[in-house]
């Protein structure tokens, strides 16, 4: 009996001895997350991006890196320099649906203010409903983008504004027509006299307009933007290590980096879904090249918690989803890999960029969560009144 209660006691403080042991490992660990966040908080918020951590580029990536930060000043192009009324007039026409073929397509109507600047649909619908191929970019911060649309086939906003006119699936009009139709408007005269000088319409000018215009729709500062420059306690703790994670484990800034969170770059993450209905060719129907073979426009990541779905098609409802996507590396079905275009053969060749992330669900969660530190508030627009 004696024997019997020896071993009971024994047992019982080893057990003790194990659990104390495991609390004491378990508040260490704590401790040590608890500092290194702190640390973390404290170098991020510091107002000086050069103490930050070093981040964890690609070699492909580091020709074309510059540092996550402010969105700078807009620039506007010397040939159609900013004016007030020139802004007025463009987002007059911005609204405008007489510029398309039926007199009922804005380019509005796919970039609506009250939408985060887009639609929220995973494609758009156009001329007499009919579904496009491609999803609506929002125009938020769009003055920073290199080139235009999801292929970059527009050089310019000014070039850019002309072609959802004259597509058929979209406003179905042609730019001389449009021209004409604002030119017999009256109320527009003065419009055009303030902002060039005199009444003459131009299709030219029309794009000019909405061009200025559309430069002038600018992110306003995010909860980011205050955190770096000081405001430490602003971030969460998760939001903190999502956003050391965006910069190292997770290797997003090797593309979505600088103010804008975009290298302004084309890649091929493995989504052109080649011999299949929803074939996408991407930039590659622009230039012709078979290394550019299912690339796409790397977009801006400012503003991306509230400008969904995601992807060149709509395919991602969810930024968890989306960060799962890259987590597994994004493998893309052998079935996909290649295709016949025009008698060519093609092959998709996804970036090397792209690998296992092995991220956690938490981790998986920050980074979320620090996405969600570049969206600002939505701010109404009041639409113009439309000319007569």
């Amino acid at each position: 009996m004696k024997n019997v209660i020896s071993w009971i006691l024994l047992l019982f403080l080893s057990i003790l001895l194990l659990n104390n042991c495991f609390t004491s490992k378990v508040q260490k660990n704590i401790a040590q997350k608890t500092s290194f966040i702190a640390r973390l908080r404290e170098l991020y918020s510091s107002g000086d991006s050069s103490k930050w951590p070093v981040p964890l580029l690609d070699n492909e990536a580091e020709p074309y890196f510059s540092e996550i930060g402010h969105l700078p000043e807009v620039q506007f192009p010397e040939d159609n320099p900013y004016s007030v009324e020139k802004v007025f007039l463009g987002k007059t026409l911005f609204f405008d649906p007489r510029l398309s073929g039926s007199d009922q397509i804005a380019c509005a109507s796919c970039h609506d203010p009250e939408l985060s600047w887009t639609d929220h649909r995973a494609l758009s619908y156009g001329h007499d409903r009919q579904l496009g191929t491609r999803n609506a970019m929002t125009i938020l911060n769009v003055a920073y983008t290199g080139s235009l649309f999801w292929e970059g086939r527009a050089k310019s906003l000014e070039e850019q504004t002309q072609m959802p006119i004259q597509d058929k699936k979209e406003m179905n009009g042609h730019i001389e027509i449009a021209a004409g139709k604002i030119a017999k408007i009256k109320g527009y005269e003065p419009l055009f006299e303030r902002a060039f000088g005199n009444k003459t319409v131009t299709k030219e000018r029309i794009a000019q307009a909405i061009a200025t215009f559309e430069r002038t729709v600018k992110s306003a500062p995010s909860k980011f933007d205050e955190f770096i420059d000081g405001k430490r306690d602003l971030y969460t703790d998760d939001e903190v290590m999502g956003l050391h994670l965006f910069r190292t484990k997770a290797n997003c800034i090797s593309c979505h980096n600088s103010g804008y969170f975009s290298n302004n770059r084309f890649e091929n993450i493995g989504t052109s879904l080649l011999s299949s209905k929803e074939e996408d060719l991407g930039r590659y129907l622009v230039t012709k090249n078979p290394e550019d073979v299912g690339k796409f426009r790397v977009p801006s990541l400012r503003e991306a918690a509230r400008t969904g779905p995601w992807m060149h098609n709509g395919s991602m409802v969810t930024l968890s989803e989306i960060i799962q996507l890259y987590n597994k590396g994004n493998p893309e079905p052998y079935q996909n890999k290649s295709a016949i275009y025009n008698g060519i053969p093609l092959a998709s060749h996804k970036s090397e960029i792209l690998r296992l992330l092995d991220l956690t669900d938490e981790e998986v969660f920050q980074i979320e969560a620090f996405l969600g530190t570049l969206s600002t508030r939505p701010r109404r627009i009041i639409p113009p009144d439309l000319p007569h």
